[in-house]
């Protein structure tokens, strides 16, 4: 790849993904500056639907159209970003399959902004987070594809889930999207209309402490596989792992209102995840040992802080 492929990835990626990009910054630079195109192809695409401003569905839809055959080589790219994410098609061996299913979410996220079930859910993720895991470890280059790749796609949904329920307060009000399943709502009484009035509720946290810990055995799924990753690449994988799972502490320390105020990672706490994974890292390079010793994800060994949990609990 030319230099402004990479400097013009890169910028997009320090813009909109700073806890991404503070990981991908120890990946081995075979792979770094892959990562920052890849990453900054799907922010592009993704934000065709997420920054429409009123854009006619139809538009929205040609654009991603265009995006989708620019990526797999089938029109003239339009910029360095698409020029980038071509070459590393070829090079690497991305299946355009994956493509065609990131993009086809993408396309999706202008019509849906409801999931009646997870299974529902989870099938939107195929596109927009386990196409994404199948295209990061294709640029890897792990000796067992096979084993490394279903780790992969859980790593990646656990990150979106993690995305989702950190960010429900900005995807109600700034595009009209839950991603809560509206079976896990339901459950507890909550309804859309609730969420879109920002009433927090013990029933809402409730709500939510059940997808943390769906998302929590996913991201134990996931670690499990970073050993069959290159080995210059464990500990950046390792490392996005406990800083995107960091969320889940400020999100219970809040008593699980993410409708009052987004949890954020302040520069200073993602400092001391990065001084702490590495401590342990060096000492004992077992990605699961190091992710059960220092991420905010509980064990069954550790538990979990339950008397701040419920001393936060709202009592109506």
């Amino acid at each position: 790849m030319q230099r402004e492929h990479v400097d013009a990835s890169k910028a997009i990626q320090r813009r909109t993904g700073k806890t991404f990009y503070l990981a991908t910054t120890f990946l081995p630079k075979r792979v770094r500056h892959a990562t920052h195109v890849l990453y900054a192809f799907f922010r592009i695409a993704d934000e065709v639907v997420d920054d429409a401003n009123g854009v006619p569905p139809a538009e929205q839809h040609a654009e991603l159209e265009a995006l989708r055959a620019q990526a797999l080589g089938e029109s003239p790219p339009d910029g360095p970003v698409l020029e980038a994410v071509d070459e590393l098609r070829r090079e690497h061996d991305i299946p355009d399959e994956e493509i065609r299913t990131f993009v086809d979410a993408m396309q999706s996220d202008i019509s849906t902004s409801r999931y009646e079930t997870y299974d529902e859910l989870e099938s939107y993720m195929r596109g927009s987070a386990a196409a994404v895991g199948v295209m990061m470890t294709a640029i890897m280059e792990p000796d067992d594809w096979e084993t490394a790749i279903p780790h992969a796609i859980a790593l990646g949904e656990a990150f979106q889930l993690t995305n989702f329920l950190r960010d429900v307060r900005e995807d109600v009000l700034e595009r009209g999207r839950i991603y809560l399943p509206q079976e896990t709502l339901g459950r507890y009484g909550v309804s859309s209309d609730q969420i879109e009035r920002l009433e927090y509720s013990a029933a809402f946290a409730a709500a939510m402490a059940t997808e943390l810990d769906r998302t929590e055995r996913l991201y134990r799924d996931g670690v499990a596989g970073i050993r069959y990753l290159p080995d210059d690449c464990q500990f950046p994988v390792l490392l996005a792992a406990v800083l995107y799972a960091e969320h889940h502490a400020l999100i219970r320390a809040q008593g699980y209102d993410v409708l009052s105020r987004e949890p954020s990672l302040s520069t200073a706490r993602k400092l001391w995840c990065v001084i702490r994974t590495r401590w342990h890292w060096q000492w004992n390079p077992d990605p699961e040992a190091v992710f059960d010793q220092v991420s905010a994800i509980s064990t069954p060994e550790r538990g979990r802080p339950e008397p701040e949990r419920a001393s936060r609990m709202p009592t109506q």
